[in-house]
């Protein structure tokens, strides 16, 4: 039987309304468990037999028809951070959207600042930066995501070329202050950019894998794996949802809840097995037996997730 997996957004700071749906299903959970890697999982229940998961920023890039000649490249997200007397903070707002304009003039004066130094900054179709690299680093990053509203230093890359791309991401926090795209920020009254996180880096492909099922919602990884596949439309059986906003609010009810009202319903009349619920850090199973018992206490979801 089928899996859905349906990720949505959990801040560290709670200001949310109840979401009865949720919170019934919460308490219905089978288990637990701690991910790292919510995407990977999230990809298992996609996946055909023997598929390779490609990384993240090589998977975009394939899926915009852009190959660049590189031997690694990765996410580079435009970030506002907030800086206090000790360390540097990222607020839950500070992961910026850029137009297609700006990035591309990012991405231009990038290269005539770093020319012959072996990584590149390239500007995709609908506004995204990558940096390519001609030499693969040896790192781990981490997804801007799981840095909201935290401190920045833990999450910086680790191992053990991690301190070449955090001396780039410091040269690129001088680079930008006062770059002509922020001043044009500036003018129209929006926040600056004052650094790129580096992150979601891999070697390139030429295609991606295929999947059996669907995905909704707004993820780069997924989006970008999901494109074309003919049974998306349908949204029944093996599925991933990623519901970027916080349940409860008013988005919540235009988006997310109505994918989860849909899951729910499968889950309820056989159609699915299994119910993959998954915000920060944790991830709780909910089968079909597991809905069966009602009697369980009931808390206020962000509870589950604390």
């Amino acid at each position: 039987m089928s899996t859905q997996y349906f990720r949505f957004s959990a801040p560290q700071e709670f200001e949310a309304g109840r979401c009865a749906l949720l919170e019934k299903l919460l308490a219905c959970a089978n288990q637990q468990v701690i991910t790292n890697d919510w995407r990977r999982d999230a990809f298992q229940v996609l996946a055909q037999a023997g598929a390779v998961m490609p990384a993240l920023a090589p998977a975009v890039l394939c899926a915009e028809n852009l190959a660049p000649d590189a031997g690694w490249v990765c996410m580079a997200t435009p970030l506002h951070y907030l800086a206090d007397s000790s360390s540097v903070r990222l607020p839950w707002d500070g992961v910026l959207p850029l137009d297609g304009t700006a990035a591309e003039s990012l991405a231009l004066d990038f290269n005539r600042v770093w020319k012959n130094s072996g990584v590149g900054l390239i500007a995709g179709r609908t506004g995204h930066l990558y940096c390519a690299f001609e030499r693969a680093p040896s790192v781990t990053t981490q997804d801007p995501e799981q840095v909201r509203g935290r401190h920045i230093e833990p999450f910086l890359p680790s191992g053990d070329d991690a301190m070449r791309l955090r001396l780039l991401m410091s040269e690129i926090e001088m680079w930008l202050f006062q770059h002509a795209v922020n001043l044009a920020r500036a003018a129209q009254g929006s926040v600056v950019i004052n650094g790129l996180w580096l992150w979601g880096g891999g070697t390139t492909v030429k295609t991606l894998p295929t999947i059996h099922g669907w995905c909704v919602g707004d993820d780069l990884f997924f989006n970008a794996i999901g494109a074309g596949n003919a049974s998306s439309e349908a949204r029944v059986g093996a599925g991933v949802i990623v519901a970027l906003q916080e349940p409860g609010g008013d988005a919540w009810r235009s988006g997310g809840l109505r994918w989860l009202e849909a899951a729910a319903l499968q889950l309820r009349s056989g159609r699915i097995s299994r119910l993959e619920l998954s915000a920060g850090e944790r991830c709780f199973t909910v089968t079909t037996r597991g809905t069966r018992a009602f009697w369980r206490r009931r808390k206020p979801w962000w509870e589950s997730f604390a």
